[in-house]
């Protein structure tokens, strides 16, 4: 499942020149000392970027946990494009005068890092154009305007409903800047479908500050309503243009293309790894998962009398036998009334799991499972939304979409089966512990701001992919089959997110072919594999991030463990790998083994 948002997809409109660090950011976490002039000019750098980053995007800036900006917008104009472009190319080119070689090691990381981010920003501007037709990266800006300030207590409630009022007021020009941003004709028309039910979801936004309301002061209150009542009036204005102008002239191709697709996946990534071979392994990875399964099916069919189970099946009878195996596993079901109390008491096991055993050493930090808002549902189950690195005593949210009103008895069913009690208990893993909350909550503890909001999505999803397999090891849930199996379907989402995201973009794949192999290769219910076939319309180059990483982390625990032999202790090197940040997995193990970075 995704994180909440891509730090990097929330970076600011940055100035053209390089702005001074002001004190709350410089004073929120100390650096790793300088080991040289070099060091010290390279962390001068970093700052203003940042400081850029946070001047000139609000609604960034509140989401990093930099307060100073939380009665302001940003500008989504095609003018504020220009000037995010403008300075990530001044940025890029500071940095190009560097020679890296001077730099300290860690210095040597968030410089490689920094650079893969700003070429992407100039790519993203000037090549794939996003911006000129894709409504879902403005819907997350919007929407995380108003969020950020409510979701957690970071100042007293009437400090942060007075910034929401500043912010609600603005809401016309903000969201008339979208629409002057956005071409309809070159809007795909799953983006634009899909925007429409999501904006209908600020409201929702717009209304739980105003159940706030009794925290202010009489006159507060009456500019807080009268504020909601021109963002409400904004939200509806934009709704109707989004349902009679730019869904009923949407006529772009949501397809990127070879070209367009490998660019975006290698900035992604952050690795040479090819699109052709990310799809050999995964085609290779999913004959052999689907083998583990039939074995485990074998164990738990053991003595009934169909289907058959051979020791050396047929394609038809593997299909049988798999499908019969999680029939078992389907049965073990929550209701739509008990969904989210089961996944809290998964949550909460998970924790005290990890706790009790040599795992990893667990955060302090806090984590609360809510439901998904409104204007966040619509792309994926789950998420997970971690404070900002200037935040991070305040709680990560692990987000769970509820079953929605108006879907049938049948589709509710299908959800049921997709995300039962077993499959939750990975679910949670996933977002929760050892996944991305752990995983997140150490990462913001590093010494470099610039790691922490400029992380690694392969080593993020990778490492929460990966997680789960740990928890089977350690014997969570007492290793049992069902467990085992569940995980392993789980698996084979992972892997088959990588083979559909390049079948869709890039080999001209159509919904049955999609459904075909989500349904059929990787055993998915239709409501599961139906979501995800939007997800892959309106994303690109993200859900490949699964399987690389995935990949990517045990061929380096594999790697550790062959060095350490007899001495390799698995809580010391997730410590130690953790400690790191995010980076792309790569430069960890340059990192571990102390190679050169690079």
């Amino acid at each position: 499942m995704p994180l909440l948002l891509d730090r990097r997809m929330l970076m600011a409109f940055g100035a053209a020149a390089a702005l001074p660090l002001l004190a709350p950011l410089s004073a929120a976490r100390a650096q790793t000392p300088a080991l040289s002039p070099a060091d010290a000019a390279f962390d001068a750098l970093a700052a203003a970027w940042l400081e850029a980053n946070l001047r000139l995007s609000p609604i960034t800036a509140t989401l990093w946990g930099d307060h100073r900006y939380d009665d302001r917008l940003d500008d989504l104009s095609p003018q504020g494009w220009a000037a995010r472009r403008d300075s990530a190319s001044a940025f890029l080119a500071q940095l190009s005068a560097f020679n890296t070689a001077d730099l300290s090691r860690e210095r040597q990381v968030d410089a490689a890092i920094l650079r893969n981010s700003l070429a992407g920003e100039v790519w993203s501007h000037d090549t794939l154009q996003a911006h000129l037709w894709d409504p879902l990266i403005y819907q997350s800006s919007v929407g995380s305007a108003l969020y950020g300030l409510v979701a957690r207590d970071f100042a007293p409630l009437p400090t942060r409903l007075a910034s929401a009022t500043a912010r609600m007021s603005g809401f016309p020009a903000l969201l008339g800047q979208v629409r002057a941003s956005l071409d309809p004709a070159r809007t795909p028309k799953i983006h634009a479908e899909t925007v429409a039910g999501q904006n209908a979801g600020l409201v929702s936004l717009v209304d739980l500050l105003l159940a706030e309301a009794g925290a202010l002061a009489p006159e507060a209150q009456a500019d807080l309503r009268a504020a909601a009542a021109v963002a409400k009036a904004a939200i509806a204005e934009h709704q109707a243009w989004i349902d009679t102008v730019l869904v009923s002239q949407a006529a772009g191709e949501w397809r990127l293309g070879a070209d367009l697709y490998d660019a975006k996946l290698a900035f992604a990534l952050d690795s040479p790894l090819s699109r052709t071979e990310i799809k050999a392994a995964a085609e290779q990875a999913l004959a052999q998962v689907r083998a583990e399964m039939y074995d485990i099916a074998r164990q738990v069919l053991a003595g009934a009398a169909v289907p058959p189970t051979p020791p050396k099946p047929t394609a038809d009878q593997e299909q049988a036998a798999i499908a019969a195996a999680l029939e078992l596993v389907y049965a073990d079901r929550a209701t739509p009334e008990t969904l989210i109390a089961v996944a809290q008491a998964k949550l909460d096991a998970a924790i005290a799991f990890v706790a009790a055993n040599p795992i990893v050493t667990p955060p302090t930090e806090p984590v609360e499972l809510v439901l998904t808002p409104e204007f966040q549902r619509g792309v994926a189950v789950a998420y997970c939304d971690p404070p900002g690195p200037l935040d991070r005593e305040l709680p990560t949210f692990y987000k769970l979409s509820p079953i929605p009103e108006d879907w049938t008895p049948e589709q509710a069913e299908s959800f049921l089966r997709e995300y039962n009690n077993w499959t939750l208990e990975g679910l949670t893993v996933h977002e929760g512990t050892p996944g991305h909350y752990l995983q997140l909550a150490i990462s913001n503890r590093h010494p470099s701001v610039l790691r922490s909001v400029l992380w690694s999505g392969s080593f993020v999803e990778g490492w929460a992919c990966y997680a789960q397999d740990v928890m089977v090891e350690a014997g969570h849930r007492d290793g049992h089959p069902l467990y085992r199996l569940a995980n392993l379907k789980f698996l084979l989402r992972v892997i088959t997110n990588a083979i559909l995201d390049i079948g869709v973009h890039v080999e001209g794949w159509d919904e049955a072919k999609a459904m075909h192999l989500m349904t059929h290769d990787a055993f998915q219910q239709e409501r599961e594999a139906a979501g995800k076939w939007t997800r892959a319309r309106v994303s690109s180059a993200q859900l490949p991030t699964y399987f690389v990483g995935w990949r990517e982390h045990w061929s380096l625990r594999r790697e550790a463990e062959a060095k350490a032999g007899a001495a390799f202790d698995m809580k010391a090197y997730h410590d130690t790998l953790l400690g790191y940040g995010s980076p792309p997995v790569r430069v960890s193990r340059q990192l571990m083994f102390d190679l050169p970075v690079g």
